[in-house]
Parts: C-alpha cells; structure tokens; sequence
C-alpha cells in the first residue's frame, strides 16, 4: 500500500448505539444523538440544532452506517478512524459493540486503531444539568488486569487493517499520568506485544500541555498528540475581545462564546514540526447540546475557515517522513460537542472537502 501524503486519523465515537447502562442512567434508547436533537439556539448567529444530512441519526449497530462512513471517509483523504475504546479495568468496557462487529466482521475495509478513553464517566459529560455523579469509575487494578486488557485489544492489533507507524500498532491513551505507573505499563505492553510477534507498539500520548511533550517521551511514549482547543486564551486580547468575553458570560452563565478564525490561528505551533509530535486537525467546539449554557462554543466555524486550519497544519507536517505525517482529526462525529466532519444540513460535505482540497493541494 503506499503512503498517503499525509496520514489523517479521525477520533471515532461510538456512543450513537443504545446500551443498557445508558438506558439506566438516561432513559430508554439514550444516544448520542438525544442531546443532539434537543439542542437550541442559545443566541443570534448559534447554529443549533446540528442537523445530520447524508447518515441520517444513525444507529451504529447497523454495517450499512459504519460502510457509508468508512465510504465517505477514504473518499475525502482520511486514512483510519481511531476508535475511542472504554476499559475501565477489571473487564468492563462500554460502547465496544461496533468496533467488535467490525474486527468480527472485516466490513468495512478500511484502516481502524483505538483510543484508550481512561476517563471516569459522570454524570455532568450528557446532562446540561449533571451533578458530577459518578457514573462508571475508571480503575487500575494493577498488572493482571494490564495483562487482561492487553490480550482483550491483541486480536485487533493483529488485523491486517489495523494501522501502523514503524510496522507497529498505534494505540493512544487520553490521558497517559491517570495511569498509576505509566512506564510501567508502556514497559509490559511491549513486551507483550514482542512475545505476540510483533515488532511492539507506538504508543501515542494525547495533552493539551507543551510541557508534557517531554515528559511523556521520557515515560516511554513513542509520539504526542497535542490539542490547543483553548491555547488562545493565553495570549493577551483585546479590549474588543474581552468586552465580548464578559458579554459572552452573561449569555452563557459560566461558558463562553469565541470566534473560531481567532481559536484556530493557535490551534497549531513549533512543537508539532517535531518528528514525534501529531497536531490536531480541529473543525469546531460547541458543547451545548451537552452542557447548555454552561459549555464554552465557537462560532462563524465554517468549511472555509476550517480548510485555512488544515493548510497551516499541514505545514507543520510537511518536511517528515510520509510514514510520520500523522495528524489526528478531533473529530470524525463527535456531535454533541460541536466537533464533527459528517455531512450536515448546513454545510453539506463541505468540512470533508475541505480536508480533500487542502491535500490536493499538499506537495
């Protein structure tokens, strides 16, 4: 297979399927696509709801879905989707149905990866009205249940389609200092992974912080991968800009409101021109339909805006090896908080072209 121009790899929810825990905590049939639906204009120019076009208000169970989106993913220059992957220790996963069926299945066929999502899930993450109830606690029972997961995910690392840097299978952690022993684990898992035939695995690091680069390199991590959804807020703003900040509060009680053209000139920078550094490729940010009016949004993200982000990313990534131009894209379908590239009514496919166009465009 030869390598792409670059290597865009889609963050993949797969909370649009309903499951018996989220029929508990939130009633019946309770998706992703509950709060979606629901949402509302919180003020002039907010565009919700976000309304789905082509896919419609899928149901992940369903191989015709996870085809189209494959279908339309390879069309518009995106080489996998990394799928967020629930383990929460001692052998309880959520959400891990559509990702089994499609290990299971080999359909679709098209590259696939995950993402370790070592979070604690609360109550506050769906509900505008959360209490920060704990829900399902993220645990680290120590190095048998590392064994057990290790062994949980090798059928996937062992799948032709499963992607790889350096012949080896990516897997990222959301959030690498969570884990008791980081090293510790990094340490096992190659050596598992070695005793499996493998040539071991490229562990990437996901951060919003710079100063974690290091860091994580020095626990053992192969790559990072930044996101500097918020990186703006650190540099000085204008009076304009903080007359809108102190409106925005009014509106939005303890969120805020920000122009996605001003966000998205910091959404890159130096550090990801490092050979071990993954920038993101960030479409948008709205987490109202989760949060209401607490949640921070951006407005005026549309394909043009988004395409300008891609070509400066792009960039950073130009002069690497093409088997280390990897840049993750936040997200494929995360609707619900405002960051997603499937079709929608508004704009069509026009996030997706964008993306095309400024690889088309890459040399």
């Amino acid at each position: 297979m030869n390598t792409p121009k670059v290597r865009i790899l889609a963050s993949y929810l797969p909370q649009f399927h309903p499951i018996p825990e989220n029929d508990l905590w939130w009633g019946k049939g309770f998706t992703e696509w509950t709060n979606v639906g629901k949402a509302k204009s919180l003020f002039k120019g907010h565009y919700q709801p976000k309304v789905p076009t082509e896919l419609g208000y899928y149901d992940l169970r369903m191989p015709e879905v996870r085809q189209a989106q494959a279908d339309l993913a390879k069309e518009h220059g995106i080489e996998g989707f990394c799928y967020w992957h629930y383990w929460f220790g001692n052998g309880k996963q959520l959400l891990e149905r559509p990702f089994n069926e499609v290990l299971a299945s080999g359909v679709p066929d098209f590259p696939i990866c995950l993402g370790w999502a070592n979070h604690d899930w609360k109550d506050k993450q769906f509900s505008r009205k959360g209490s920060n109830r704990m829900l399902m606690k993220q645990e680290y029972p120590g190095e048998d249940d590392n064994v057990l997961h290790f062994n949980k995910v090798l059928p996937a690392f062992l799948d032709r389609r499963y992607v790889r840097v350096d012949q080896k299978p990516v897997f990222l952690i959301y959030d690498p200092l969570a884990l008791p022993d980081v090293s510790e684990f990094i340490r096992l898992w190659q050596k598992l992974a070695r005793e499996q035939g493998l040539e071991g695995i490229h562990f990437i690091g996901n951060t919003h912080k710079i100063e974690d680069i290091s860091r994580f390199r020095e626990m053992g991590f192969d790559a990072v991968n930044i996101l500097r959804f918020f990186h703006f807020m650190k540099r000085e703003l204008s009076l304009t800009e903080r007359a809108r900040m102190k409106f925005s509060r009014i509106l939005l009680k303890r969120g805020h409101v920000y122009d996605y053209a001003l966000a998205a000139r910091h959404f890159h920078g130096e550090e990801d021109r490092l050979d071990y550094c993954y920038p993101s490729l960030i479409p948008n940010w709205d987490h109202s339909p989760r949060s209401g009016r607490q949640g921070h949004i951006f407005v005026n993200s549309n394909p043009q805006a988004f395409k300008t982000h891609v070509k400066k990313v792009l960039e950073q990534v130009r002069h690497k090896d093409p088997e280390h131009r990897i840049v993750m894209l936040k997200s494929w379908n995360e609707w619900g908080e405002g960051n997603y590239v499937e079709p929608d009514l508004k704009y069509g496919r026009g996030y997706l072209q964008a993306i095309k166009s400024a690889i088309d465009e890459f040399e």
